[in-house]
């Protein structure tokens, strides 16, 4: 059951071009999976998504042609299974590759997929080689990536920084937790929890459904990675601040944000859909957070404001979350390239918030310059009565973190 819903999710992928995480809930309610098979499906959906290339390489080493789109799927999972699941018996990764060509009417392909399989299994020591070592092209195949994607993190980082950055694009992220000082303190949630404490953050052990959990429930922590919080921390809130967080959804910053306040003063929480604004209302709620409002707009309708501090953490690439959306990397160049305008407009409107002598935090999930220094760099060019304070890009190999940046940038006081 778990194989064949993973295998679903491949062809709704494929098919649609649908977001990962909304195909896998989708299908596992439907196949009423309980949560132990939801998470084998999940992680063989996921892990086929993060080598896919990889394993194409492979499967296109022993077959030659054409292969119908849904046998390929069919072997792509036999492969991902056979090549990163240890606990997965060689045999039974095949056994349920033929099984699968049959029950959905390819049976002509079980013998193909059944040799193509077993050759995987047997080679697995002496694969074929990936071409190009040494070059983005080499990095693009060996960790599943677009080339254009391995060409700029090369230019960015350097070939053994690309690769670094993309390794760990495909390892399994941490949960980090951000502790409701509000409510309790590190030590007594660590009390109630498997927490463990690293350079990056608090992460959280054996996560599984975490909202079920009583400490959850209560309001003690929420989930936030410490790059975003970041985001928060170097805007160094005080108690009876007004705040506005003017793309909010799903809430992590105001909520760092009213915590940081002790829940004293205002936080705006501020989102274009409405239908996300709840959840934001519910966390707060949840925790406890009086201080946080909730307001539906455009935040490029925003016209002014007097607030003391100002996020705008905008819409962008996602190239930093990849590891915990595997399918980002699979978004068109083209649809980025519209992504600075669209930046550099809501930051500009969002900046008309800031009181003389307020805070502006400009932040994205993402490590590309285009997205990050270029506008910050324009908008201080073209507002004089804002001052760059303080900037930094993180990085999941040398931070622990998702890909993030933020800079901070102060408005002149009125003289």
């Amino acid at each position: 059951m778990p194989r064949m819903a993973a295998l679903e999710a491949l062809e709704r992928f494929r098919r649609d071009s649908a977001w990962s995480r909304q195909v896998m809930d989708s299908i596992a309610g439907k196949r009423g999976l309980d949560g132990r098979d939801t998470a084998l499906a999940a992680r063989m959906f996921y892990g086929v998504l993060q080598n896919m290339a990889l394993c194409d390489h492979y499967i296109d080493a022993f077959t030659s042609g054409r292969l119908e789109p849904k046998v390929r799927d069919i072997l792509r999972l036999g492969a991902y299974q056979l090549l990163f699941m240890d606990k997965i018996p060689a045999s039974a990764a095949v056994n349920e590759a033929v099984s699968a060509c049959r029950a959905l009417g390819y049976g002509r392909a079980a013998g193909l997929v059944n040799a193509v399989l077993r050759r995987l299994d047997r080679e697995r020591e002496t694969l074929p080689e990936i071409p190009g070592e040494g070059t983005a092209k080499y990095l693009a195949t060996r960790y599943s990536h677009p080339l254009w994607l391995a060409e700029e993190l090369v230019a960015l980082r350097g070939y053994e920084g690309a690769e670094a950055v993309l390794a760990a694009d495909n390892a399994e992220p941490p949960v980090y937790v951000q502790v409701n000082t509000c409510r309790t303190d590190e030590a007594a949630l660590a009390k109630l929890l498997p927490l463990c404490r690293t350079p990056a953050g608090l992460v959280l052990d054996r996560a599984g459904d975490i909202t079920r959990s009583d400490a959850f429930q209560k309001g003690l922590f929420y989930v936030q990675d410490p790059a975003a919080h970041a985001a928060v921390e170097i805007a160094a809130l005080l108690p009876g601040m007004r705040v506005l967080d003017a793309c909010a959804a799903p809430g992590g910053k105001s909520f760092a944000a009213a915590i940081a306040m002790k829940n004293q003063g205002l936080v705006t929480a501020r989102d274009i859909i409405a239908k996300k604004l709840a959840l934001v209302k519910s966390g707060a709620e949840r925790m406890g957070l009086t201080c946080i409002e909730c307001q539906a707009g455009d935040a490029r309708e925003i016209n002014g404001g007097d607030y003391d501090a100002v996020f705008a953490d905008v819409p962008c690439s996602g190239l930093g979350v990849i590891r915990k959306k595997p399918d980002v990397r699979y978004r068109p160049k083209g649809e980025l390239d519209g992504l600075p305008e669209l930046q550099t407009e809501l930051l500009e409107a969002i900046s008309r918030a800031v009181r003389p002598g307020g805070r502006l935090v400009y932040s994205t999930c993402t490590w590309r310059r285009a997205e990050n220094e270029a506008v910050t760099e324009a908008f201080l060019g073209a507002h004089r009565d804002f001052v760059k304070v303080a900037e930094k890009t993180f990085w999941p190999d040398m931070d622990g973190t998702d890909g993030f940046y933020i800079c901070r940038m102060d408005r002149a006081k009125k003289i």
